[in-house]
């Protein structure tokens, strides 16, 4: 028997994105055989990115409203993100430079993929590919705030590096991808010395 042997799937939502109930058999660490039924939400897999100025020392955020997190006790339920979206079956590098205008209103080009991540894999499919790119002000092309056809109201911030990283610990700042990007800035961008 293979290692993971899946019995069946079932759709139980096809309303936005797509949630199966996967009834699987995996072997054990003992080797005996386990049956298991597990539900994964498939929204496909995306890309984020982290605009910084290091001449500046400032990054890009965005703010917005995100309904989990409301539903989930954040009193506003807005957040404080990196820049980021569905690769809608683009390469991840031109989704990240469309997302980025489209949210933003500046222009990338010299991309730079430093890492990739599952951010939630015991019940979502998703992988999410990390960026940085360097921005300065004439690499603002539009005013940015996301598209009205998608009902996206996205306010652009530009932050201090500094306070941005404060604003994890104040937490401000919660979402998991913009604190890994932060995290990374801090390490190999921002870095002191």
């Amino acid at each position: 028997m293979k290692a993971i042997n899946i019995l069946d799937t079932v759709i139980l939502s096809d309303n936005w994105y797509t949630l199966k109930k996967v009834t699987y058999e995996v072997v054990g660490r003992d080797g005996l055989v386990i049956r298991q039924e597990r539900e994964a939400y498939d929204r496909g897999n995306g890309a984020t990115i982290l605009l910084y100025n290091k001449e500046q020392g400032t990054v890009i955020l965005t703010r917005q409203f995100r309904l989990p997190t409301y539903i989930n006790g954040n009193d506003t339920g807005l957040l404080i993100e990196c820049c980021a979206g569905l690769l809608d079956e683009d390469h991840p590098e031109e989704c990240i430079r469309r997302e980025t205008m489209e949210e933003t209103g500046y222009a990338v080009t010299a991309v730079e993929k430093v890492f990739e991540a599952y951010m939630s894999p015991g019940s979502v499919t998703e992988i999410l590919h990390f960026f940085v790119a360097a921005y300065s002000s004439e690499s603002k092309m539009q005013e940015g705030g996301g598209l009205e056809e998608e009902q996206e109201n996205i306010e652009v911030l530009e932050l201090p590096f500094t306070r941005a990283m404060e604003m994890i610990g104040t937490h401000e700042i919660r979402d998991g991808k913009t604190i890994m990007l932060l995290q990374y800035a801090a390490l190999h961008i921002f870095v002191a010395g």
